[in-house]
């Protein structure tokens, strides 16, 4: 198992009730990999430096976790599929495992 964080936006305006749903998500694909989530840190809202998809907020999280690098394609389909995460970055991270 490696290191990742996974850090990713969602519309400042979106309920709490879809913002869980993203988060559940997200857990049951890494769970799914036989990985683990390590951290969650809610970064909340933050200004972003150009406006995307017509927001100039964001509402930011943070995920450490370890998973196997298999499924971190997997991973990055789901966020890349799913219309209430605007932006996301997957971080392989060495100095961690």
């Amino acid at each position: 198992m490696k290191a990742y964080e996974l850090l990713f936006f969602v519309a400042p305006t979106l309920e709490e009730e879809a913002r869980a749903n993203v988060m559940g998500r997200i857990e049951n694909v890494i769970t799914a990999g036989e990985g683990t989530v390590d951290n969650v840190d809610n970064w909340g809202k933050r200004k972003l430096a150009y406006e995307i998809n017509n927001l100039s907020e964001g509402d930011y999280i943070l995920i450490d976790f370890h998973a196997n690098p298999d499924h971190i394609a997997e991973l990055d389909r789901i966020l890349r599929i799913n219309d209430n995460v605007q932006r996301h970055m997957i971080v392989a991270r060495a100095d961690r495992d």
